[in-house]
């Protein structure tokens, strides 16, 4: 079984979840929505479908997929392991540090002495 937080991770299948969470549809509806072709969605699709974040049942010749519930409420959960207070306070003190910085000046494009 891939692990749900790693196939979540790629930012196809991510936009696959955003869509099926607004309901389920067919293969060929998904990859109308990507630059890629219907095979590269149907793959990204079984990656999901082996993590346990979707699942597909056949109607005639289609297969329709959607989200499963439970397993996006497993990975919440990973997320929550992974987001502890402490990635709450290097963001905090990264928007400080932002803040802080003088209007204009951007380090990466700041002349090298």
């Amino acid at each position: 079984m891939t692990d749900p937080f790693s196939a979540a991770a790629e930012p196809t299948r991510r936009r696959l979840l955003q869509l099926l969470a607004a309901g389920p549809a067919s293969v060929s509806e998904l990859a109308g929505r990507f630059p890629v072709t219907r095979s590269a969605i149907s793959q990204h699709l079984l990656v999901l479908v082996d993590a346990g974040l979707v699942e597909a049942e056949k109607a005639g010749r289609q297969r329709i997929y959607r989200v499963v519930p439970d397993g996006l409420r497993r990975l919440q959960a990973e997320i929550d392991r992974f987001w502890t207070a402490e990635l709450d306070q290097l963001v905090a003190d990264a928007h400080d540090l932002a803040a802080a910085r003088p209007a204009g000046r951007d380090r990466r494009t700041e002349e090298k002495p």
